[in-house]
Formats: structure tokens, C-alpha cells, sequence
């Protein structure tokens, strides 16, 4: 079944592009930028990987991100997770960037977008992935500053196919974030937004009613209200779960205890993906074979979810067609 894991081709739909930055590649850019960060060793970093929520993870993911200051930094972070797209065979892939993260900074937007962008181009070039950019507002910061990194990005509206809500999710309800996802979607992104991780599943319902979001990233809270379970069903709203990432952030006390499989039979369209890979223990493969491993998924169950991952891809009916031909071939 592993083998079997690895074979097929998959999408990933949620993947933090700052939250691939491995550890390694953190101490060397420190040391290439003259950036200081409060660890002595790469042994000693990933020690600090021992997360009790969202907010501790949060901490250091922040921290890491300060090594990030040139293009070229962008393009180094972007191409080591090609690099991992083609270890696990994910064929198209749809990665989140915290502008806001890097703008704060003093970094330049151009900066940022343009290396992701590049190695991006290059990854469709070498080796065939397809790829879309997301840009994400962080919520525990203002709408207002949400809509100067708005104005911000419609320079770059070619470049970036859609809009996204992350971080803090606790006390930053959707609602916060009305009028400056009106706006993008005015101007024609495509809208996603996290909800129902962390917060209850009223997060769920506010982002698809006053966001008007096309795909919940995480949403595991939906299992608590039937009402909404049928909602999700019937509209087949996508849910972008990340198995792993629950697991660290404590969202779920064990692998045994997560629900995917019960979304999933239900008839939900959920897919599964990596998050924040660098800090969360795994790649895509290995959030494949610890749900295999630890909850009762069959081979049917894991094709459904691949192929999921296509169907709620940002991409033609004609490429998705494609994909999943090429999902029945490896099968």
C-alpha cells in the first residue's frame, strides 16, 4: 500500500510555501543575510518542533521566515519544495505566501513574487508541475492592512490566481476580512480562506457566507454540526485537510482520533496535503502513510482523495481531465 501511496500522481491544494523551509536551508540563508536566529544548530531547531497549538507553531515559523530577504532566497525556498514535489509525485501544485510576512520587513513585494514565480516556471519547465500562487492575508492583523497588501498585489494579478485567510485563526473570525474579500473578488481571484482548525465550525459558515470562499482549507470542525455536513456534501465544497499538521498543532490527540475517513465516507470532498511540511514531520507521502497507517483507509479511500485534490484544483476541466486519467493509469 505504501508503494502504492508513492505511485500515484497527486495536487497539493495547501501548502504554506514559508512553511517547507527546512532547517538547513534556515541556517544557511541566516548565515548568508547576517540574520540571527535563537538557535545553535539544526539538532537544536528541530528539537523546537514540539508544538501545543497554533500559536506556538506560529511563533517559529515567523522567526524562520526573517532568513527570507532576497529574490534569489524566494527562489531557493520554492525550488527545494519542487524538489519535494517531484520526491513525491505531485504533479500540480497550488502553494500559499504570506506577503505580509515579508512586506512588514521591509522586503519588497516584487521580491518575494517574483522569486516564487521563477522557480515555479522552472519546475514546469524541468520536470512538468503545474502550479498556481495564492497569496494569503494574515488575520490577526488588520483588514485595513489586508487591503494594503491588496492594492499591494494587483500588480501582480497575472502572477497570483487567488486569495487566502491564515494564521491566528482564534478570535480572527472570518467576518473580520468582509469587505476586502468583496473587493478580491470584484477583481476577479479566486477565494479560499482557513476556517473550523482550531475555532468552531461557525468560522466555516462565516467564510462561506459572507467570503463567499470556494474551498475551506482544514475545516474538521464541520463534523460537529450535521447541518453543515450536508451543506458540504451537497455543494461539495472542497476541504483541504492536512493530517499531520492537526496531529502537531493538537488539534487531534492521536492519528487514531482523526476524522478524515469519517468526512470522507460521509461523501465530503476533502483532499490531503502538508501544510507546513518543515515543521510538521512529513511531505505529502508521509501524511498518506501515517493516515494509512494509524486509521482504516483502504486503496479506494486513497484514490478518492487523490483524486480529489484534482477536482478542487484552480485549473481547466480539460487539464483536470488529464490528471485524473493519469490517477486510473497508476492505479
Amino acid at each position: 500500500m505504501i508503494e502504492f501511496i508513492k505511485r500515484l500522481p497527486k495536487a497539493e491544494l495547501h501548502l504554506h510555501i514559508e512553511g517547507s523551509l527546512e532547517p538547513e536551508l534556515m541556517f544557511r540563508l541566516a548565515k548568508k543575510n547576517n540574520v540571527t536566529i535563537p538557535y545553535e544548530s539544526v539538532e537544536e531547531l528541530r528539537a523546537a518542533y514540539d508544538f501545543t497549538n497554533l500559536q506556538s507553531f506560529l511563533d517559529i515559523y515567523y522567526a524562520g521566515a526573517k532568513v527570507l530577504i532576497t529574490q534569489d532566497d524566494f527562489y531557493d525556498l520554492t525550488w527545494e519544495y519542487v524538489l519535494k514535489c517531484v520526491e513525491n509525485n505531485i504533479v500540480h501544485t497550488e502553494i500559499f505566501f504570506d506577503p505580509q510576512t515579508h512586506t512588514e520587513r521591509g522586503i519588497e513585494f516584487a521580491t518575494v513574487i517574483n522569486g516564487i514565480k521563477q522557480a515555479l516556471a522552472d519546475a514546469e519547465k524541468q520536470y512538468g508541475i503545474t502550479s498556481a500562487i495564492i497569496m494569503c492575508f494574515l488575520r490577526h492583523l488588520s483588514q485595513e492592512e489586508a487591503f494594503a497588501t491588496f492594492e499591494q498585489a494587483l500588480e501582480f494579478k497575472d502572477d497570483i490566481i487567488g486569495v487566502g485567510l491564515d494564521s491566528a485563526e482564534l478570535d480572527n473570525p472570518p467576518s473580520k476580512f468582509t469587505e476586502v474579500f468583496k473587493a478580491a473578488k470584484d477583481k476577479g481571484f479566486k477565494l479560499v480562506a482557513h476556517a473550523g482548525e482550531e475555532a468552531d465550525y461557525s468560522y466555516i459558515y462565516e467564510a462561506l457566507d459572507l467570503l463567499d470562499i470556494e474551498r475551506i482549507d482544514h475545516g474538521v470542525q464541520s463534523i460537529n454540526s450535521p447541518e453543515l455536513m450536508q451543506r458540504l456534501k451537497d455543494e461539495q465544497i472542497p476541504l483541504t485537510v492536512c493530517p499531520n499538521s492537526n496531529i502537531e498543532l493538537k488539534v487531534f490527540d492521536s492519528y487514531d482520533e482523526h476524522n478524515i475517513k469519517e468526512l470522507l465516507d460521509y461523501g465530503l470532498n476533502v483532499s490531503v496535503n502538508s501544510d507546513d511540511p518543515a515543521y510538521f514531520k512529513g511531505y505529502m507521502n508521509q501524511n498518506f502513510i501515517n493516515l494509512y497507517e494509524n486509521i482504516d483507509l483502504s486503496e479506494a479511500d486513497v484514490i478518492e482523495l487523490v483524486k480529489n485534490s484534482f477536482r478542487s484544483a484552480f485549473i481547466s476541466d480539460e487539464l483536470k481531465a488529464t490528471y485524473l486519467a493519469q490517477v486510473d493509469a497508476a492505479v
